[in-house]
């Protein structure tokens, strides 16, 4: 795992993992991850092919989803492996992984949606970009459900569990420049913890990990993050892998109550003081 700053170590405090127990739940188990040809999916697929856990991976590389299959495999000889190639944002692609599962011998008990899309524009930058939303949009809200709107059966019939991997920006202020991301990431949120209680009576375990920034190809673009304290994506996907045997139904940072409370008081403030920031970064 990456070395941490001072500041970053305590920010992201190491994780607890007990790869026992880890082992112990995923003996029999299946696993499927989405956005697992890189970041955080590929570091969890290491980690849960290592401890013995049959492995559904899908990603849109298939080359790379390929080289993450052999790793797996060479590190672990008995790892079974399954890849599927497919742009969840396309209706038939998303219908051919169904098809895909429901092939194979075992259906998943455990579902991490992982795949994600950010995107940092302005909106008077976006004027001409619609496209932007519907993307953000499908990635990050429609095609998740649409995906667990065809597992849940069998989910429910195995006791399984979902782990939705989302932000912590759903619990503070939205900022500017990220609209498109955080309406899509907020709509599948709010979805997902209003369905919980009804999947949790049928017996599907529900967990939110709620993630700060993490340092995966995903944020590259953005200049304003390569200086910022960041979550390696190893330590991101131990969390996930510990959800996996406590079921905790909700994982943040321990300082996140505190954003909370400033993004409560200071609500008002930021909302005058924004429109000034931005107007004075404009005249540089």
């Amino acid at each position: 795992m990456k070395s941490y700053s001072v500041l970053e170590r305590i920010l992201f405090p190491r994780t607890r993992l007990s790869e026992m127990k880890l082992k112990e739940a995923l003996s029999g188990k299946t696993v499927l991850i989405t956005g697992a040809s890189s970041g955080i999916g590929e570091q969890l697929a290491y980690l849960a092919g290592r401890c013995g856990g049959s492995l559904i991976l899908t990603a849109r590389r298939e080359e790379k989803l390929l080289a993450v299959k052999r790793s797996i495999e060479e590190e672990a000889e008995r790892a079974k492996v399954s890849i599927f190639s497919a742009d969840l944002r396309d209706a038939a692609q998303l219908e051919a992984l169904h098809a895909f599962i429901r092939e194979l011998p075992n259906q998943p008990d455990i579902v991490v949606s992982n795949a994600g899309l950010s995107i940092r524009r302005a909106i008077f930058d976006s004027l001409d970009r619609a496209h932007d939303f519907d993307r953000t949009i499908a990635i990050n809200y429609t095609s998740p459900l649409r995906l667990l709107l065809g597992l849940i059966p069998s989910l429910r019939s195995n006791g399984g569990q979902i782990i939705n991997i989302s932000t912590i920006n759903m619990s503070l202020i939205p900022f500017p420049h990220w609209s498109a991301y955080q309406a899509s990431k907020a709509a599948f949120d709010t979805w997902f913890r209003s369905a919980a209680p009804e999947l949790n009576a049928a017996g599907i375990a529900t967990t939110s990990v709620y993630l700060p920034l993490v340092r995966t190809p995903m944020i590259a673009p953005t200049k304003a993050y390569e200086s910022s304290p960041a979550m390696s994506a190893e330590h991101a996907a131990q969390l996930i892998a510990r959800a996996i045997y406590t079921r905790q139904r909700r994982i943040r940072p321990w300082w996140l109550p505190f954003g909370e409370l400033a993004s409560l008081w200071g609500r008002g403030a930021w909302e005058r003081a924004a429109p000034l920031l931005l107007r004075r970064r404009e005249r540089r």
